[in-house]
């Protein structure tokens, strides 16, 4: 058996890749019918801008990939957003680090 590797897909990337297979079959799964609907309506940005912002937030030494992913999900505007999305870190950002993450956010909304 061969195992596929993991990759991080962003929510503007699963909406894409939703609306896609709803068009290419007759039916999506149940599963898939409720992830379609929860991107459609939460997503704010398309896969573009997510990329772009995604770049920008790698720029950013102490954020993780997956971190970057949430954040581009999540899109915060208040300090206390970015230090929930880092609560479980080893480290502890300081508030000109958390005001840079929330300026490139802010760039994209």
């Amino acid at each position: 058996m061969v195992m596929e590797k993991e990759q991080l897909v962003t929510l503007a990337e699963v909406k894409e890749m939703l609306e896609k297979a709803s068009l290419e079959r007759a039916e999506l799964s149940y599963e898939q019918k409720q992830a379609k609907e929860h991107a459609v309506n939460v997503c704010r940005l398309n896969v573009q801008t997510t990329k772009k912002l995604l770049k920008d937030l790698e720029k950013i030494n102490k954020i993780s990939p997956q971190i970057a992913v949430k954040i581009t999900e999540i899109l915060p505007t208040h300090p206390d957003d970015i230090r929930v999305l880092f609560a479980k870190e080893r480290f502890t950002l300081d508030q000109k680090e958390i005001d840079e993450i929330l300026e490139v956010v802010r760039k994209y909304i």
